[in-house]
């Protein structure tokens, strides 16, 4: 017999999967141009120029061994030294090769975190809208996933909410900025409050409750808007980070987890996530980029067309009608379903051909979320479908 539980998520995949996958049947049934598929967070824009630059400079000078072989299983020395170099230089810290371990991208370093972490009658705090796979990695690890609903109009964190959230059985508290699925970016305030309610309630019970930064968004950014750097507010935060949208990598799979020093026993907890790699199956994140990613530090992919995509895709939902929160980072815009159930406004939507995702599994009914990396002509094409789903509910400027 197998796992029924594994069985169960092996079995369904998850409801952005399901709806990428009828999209491409449905392309192929109709043809690409025919379907406007918002549904995955896939990188639209081609990694920098450097990149392949760097990957046939090494394939010509480096030794294969270093290029093709098992690095370190947390990741090659080298590669991590230059890694601490960087965040040094950009936040003004004092890091060390030591205190990263390199990952398979960021959900391998938050089922490392939560892996290292959790003992049994653990909960876990994720501010909706969020990740859906959070509750897949908590569980796995033998956690429980607590969800506190965000003020509404802006979706910046409560923090009265989430100190009435807060339990002598909270490990950490998850937050993701900027945000999936709604591209808000948590203000300086925020943040500052957030790490005020963490610190009176770790003094109240008496352990640290760890603050775990998912941050794979943090270079996507717009207006100049400004992403907090959580550790210097809080020092039991450990950052979860994945070059798959700065650099357009999502398929090479690299990421780190940074543990820093001022965090509670920090020795030992970097021992415990290298153990929890190590259960998992986590160690030696792919040797050839980590090379290439250290050669490429502090470069990201063409940002702007992201922001170009942004403000094209909201003024043209605005004047239709339609209402969403700003999304200030990332490359995703929750929008308002024109009715109380999202679910049947996206099935609605599919008539027009249009792929959004219901916001229900994000932790907030009542939205939608829409991609948009994609291309501008898929944007500028899809309006007219927009339009007359608009004109379906009666919606006006």
């Amino acid at each position: 017999m197998y796992s029924q539980a594994m069985y169960e998520l092996g079995s369904r995949r998850s409801v952005i999967r399901e709806i990428f996958e009828y999209g491409r049947a449905r392309a192929a049934a109709i043809g690409a141009d025919k379907v406007f598929d918002f549904s995955l967070g896939n990188p639209s824009v081609p990694p920098p120029d450097s990149i392949d630059d760097t990957i046939r400079e090494l394939l010509a000078t480096a030794e294969a061994t270093l290029l093709h072989g098992y690095s370190s299983a947390p990741g090659d020395s080298g590669v991590r030294a230059a890694m601490a170099q960087h965040l040094n230089a950009r936040f003004d810290t004092a890091y060390r090769a030591d205190n990263l371990y390199i990952t398979t991208g960021a959900a391998a370093a938050l089922c490392i975190c939560f892996t290292a972490l959790t003992v049994p009658g653990d909960e876990y705090i994720a501010f909706a809208p969020y990740f859906p796979e959070y509750q897949v990695f908590v569980e796995a690890a033998g956690g429980k996933l607590m969800v506190v609903v965000p003020r509404a109009g802006d979706f910046q964190i409560e923090p009265e909410r989430l100190a009435a959230a807060v339990t002598p059985h909270t490990k950490a508290v998850i937050i993701n900025s900027p945000n999936n699925p709604s591209g808000v970016v948590y203000s300086e305030a925020t943040v500052s409050a957030l790490a005020a309610v963490l610190k009176e309630k770790s003094r109240q019970y008496g352990h640290p409750i760890y603050l775990i930064a998912d941050e794979p968004y943090r270079e996507l950014v717009y207006d100049d808007v400004a992403v907090p750097w959580l550790p210097a507010y809080y020092d039991d935060t450990l950052v979860c980070y994945s070059y798959s949208k700065s650099l357009s990598l999502p398929g090479e799979r690299i990421g780190y987890v940074l543990i820093p020093d001022a965090v509670t026993d920090s020795r030992g907890l970097y021992a415990a996530a290298a153990g929890a790699a190590r259960a998992l199956g986590y160690v030696c994140a792919p040797s050839l980029f980590q090379q290439v990613v250290a050669r490429n530090l502090g470069l990201t992919a063409d940002i702007a067309a992201y922001k170009r995509n942004r403000d094209l895709l909201t003024a043209g939902l605005r004047e239709l009608g339609y209402s969403y929160i700003k999304p200030d980072g990332a490359f995703y815009l929750f929008m308002r379903s024109p009715e109380p159930d999202a679910n049947a406004f996206c099935a609605r939507a599919r008539g027009h051909e249009l792929l959004l995702v219901p916001g229900d599994d994000f932790g907030c009914p009542g939205y939608v979320r829409i991609a948009y990396c994609v291309t501008e002509k898929q944007i500028t094409a899809a309006m007219p479908a927009f339009a007359a789903l608009a004109a379906e509910y009666g919606l006006q400027a």
